[in-house]
Order: structure tokens, then sequence, then C-alpha cells
């Protein structure tokens, strides 16, 4: 079992930035790869972007690439998205999840174990 806890939502202003964490306990974090999805009020929650277990690659929707950078720190069991350059549709719960597999599947909900229970990034002027 794998715990993920997200922080670091709010409330900002378009063009602000913010990042987000998330916090992972349980099983060795490092066997998983992670990913960030988001869920808009009214819509199917959408992949954001992800990273594999060593950190070594990173893939974008493409509405966040260039905006969004994803990392990790395996030390310290934490996964993060920087977001920059914020947009009133980036608007949604954002979560975390992670997965023992890594393959070409990183951007499907099915295809991750474990979820976070999600935080809200409100973008508005």
């Amino acid at each position: 079992q794998v715990h993920l806890v997200e922080s670091g939502g709010g409330l900002v202003q378009p063009g602000e930035s913010l990042r987000l964490s998330c916090a992972a306990s349980g099983r060795t974090f490092s066997n998983y790869a992670m990913g960030w999805f988001r869920q808009a009020p009214g819509k199917e929650r959408e992949f954001v972007a992800a990273i594999s277990w060593s950190g070594g690659s990173t893939s974008y929707a493409n509405s966040v690439k260039g905006r969004f950078t994803i990392s990790r720190v395996n030390a310290k069991n934490t996964v993060y998205v920087q977001m920059n350059s914020l947009k009133p549709e980036d608007t949604a719960v954002y979560y975390c999840a992670a997965t023992l597999g890594g393959g070409s599947s990183y951007y499907r909900t099915d295809e991750y174990q474990y979820w976070g229970q999600g935080t809200q990034v409100t973008v508005s002027s």
C-alpha cells in the first residue's frame, strides 16, 4: 500500500505560479512511477504530467507543456509539479498517483494503483 498526500493548492491570479507537492509513505517510493492528474467540475479526470521512477523520463499533456514541470526527490518520498503562467482553465482538483507500471500508458487513469485525496487549484482574477 502507498499513501499519497497532496499539498500546495490555492487561489492565484492568471499568470502566477504554484508548486504542488505529493508526499508518499508506505512501500518503496522509488519503485513507482508517478503522475499528476486534474479534474475540473463536470469534466473527466485528465492527465497532466508523469515521471519515471528514476526521474529520468517525464511526459506532459499538451495543454501544460512548457508551463508545468514535474520532478521528484526519492530521498524525500516526494513528487512535485511546478506550475507557471497559470490560466483560468487550469482550475481543477489536482491529484497525484503512483504506479508500479511505467510503460506507454502513463496518461491513463487506470494505469495507476494509488491516488491521493487531491488539492484544489483555482486560477481567477
